[in-house]
């Protein structure tokens, strides 16, 4: 049986998804890629940075912790925040493209499919995908949401980074987080904004960028940056409470 299938209504339905996030299902990550689409909400609750990827290709990530494997804002109870970043609020659903000819043209429509070996996937607990009579219940059109979110964000991630490179706002960016005189964590490899290039664009530059959509994303890195103070507070509580265990 294939794992990732295509989902409909036919085959699938009384098929039930438990939602929400866990360390068994991947989610405990001290970094994760964050898309523009959704700078506005994770803006106000993590630190956005910038790295790399194995082809050398920038991405944004928001920051959710210091150790390896560590989420801060992951509990036993679920994800404590009042935006999950879209990547961890998919669960066991991805998005494909189906092509359909209708009069005459080929249209390429996205259609969603999903990974029956996932076990959040035809439990007792989880949540209805389909309504009794046909139609998409609740669940399932948030997922379909969270999918377009995904889709469109992609495709803007390599037009940002260029327009971001194009006006030189890209700088290498260090982090040293200090708990105590005896523990500091250094975040590697990481990049944001040039705060002050961006303050100083001259006119034709701002232009083009605020053209491109951008400028926004831009600002909304910078806001995102005091976040680390919360990310601090998190690890420090934590940490108080390991000591009294």
């Amino acid at each position: 049986m294939a794992r990732n299938v295509l989902l409909n209504n036919i085959d699938h339905p009384d098929l039930k998804v438990v939602p929400g996030q866990g360390e068994e299902f991947g989610d405990s990550v001290n970094q994760t890629v964050v898309f523009p689409t959704e700078f506005e909400e994770v803006q106000r609750e993590y630190p956005i940075l910038f790295r790399r990827d194995a082809n050398g290709k920038f991405q944004a990530v928001a920051l959710l912790g210091l150790d390896k494997n560590e989420n801060l804002f992951l509990s036993p109870d679920g994800w404590r925040a009042r935006h999950v970043p879209v990547i961890h609020q998919r669960g066991p659903f991805m998005i494909g493209f189906q092509e359909r000819k209708t009069d005459g043209n080929v249209r390429r429509e996205p259609v969603i499919y999903v990974d029956l070996e996932d076990p959040r996937v035809g439990t007792a607990k989880g949540q209805p995908l389909f309504l009794a009579h046909g139609g998409n219940a609740p669940y399932l059109q948030h997922v379909s949401q969270v999918l377009r979110a995904i889709d469109v964000g992609l495709g803007l991630v390599d037009p940002m980074f260029e327009a971001f490179e194009e006006a030189e706002l890209i700088e290498p960016a260090s982090m040293d987080v200090a708990l105590d005189q005896h523990t500091v964590y250094q975040v590697p490899d990481i990049y944001s904004i040039n705060a002050e290039r961006l303050a100083t664009l001259d006119g034709p530059a701002l232009e083009k960028l605020n053209r491109s959509g951008f400028l926004r994303h831009a600002y909304l890195v910078l806001a995102s940056l005091p976040n680390v103070n919360r990310i601090i507070e998190m690890k420090a509580s934590r940490r108080e409470l390991a000591r009294q265990a």
